[in-house]
């Protein structure tokens, strides 16, 4: 098991040299999980509903960016290539989430 304590140490250690609490990014991330999908599905429930869905769209992205926007603010010394990452993992998000919305709007219900 001393390779798990090798990673755990990396892994915290990463976390003092870059000013970032990883339990609090960890934390974040996954207590957003469920405020993600809540709001996809009012999304998806509004537009089903042609009801504005401005507001619940914008709670998703929100939601899926949340961990992200703690790294950006908390962070110090973040290497270029981590924004970079960043950029790519959320433009991707973007365009699954959009086509999850327009193939649960599009399809018939039976």
């Amino acid at each position: 098991m001393d390779w798990w304590l090798s990673i755990r140490d990396w892994f915290l250690g990463l976390g003092e040299h870059y000013h970032v609490n990883p339990f609090i990014f960890g934390g974040i991330y996954v207590g957003a999980i469920p405020f993600f999908f809540a709001s996809l599905s009012w999304t998806i429930n509004n537009i089903r509903k042609k009801k504005s869905f401005l507001i619940p769209s914008m709670l998703t992205g929100l939601f899926f960016i949340s961990a992200y926007l703690y790294l950006i603010v908390a962070g110090k010394h973040i290497p270029v290539w981590v924004y970079l990452f960043l950029v790519l993992l959320i433009m991707y998000a973007v365009y699954s989430t959009l086509l999850k919305i327009k193939n649960k709007t599009t399809r018939k219900d039976n």
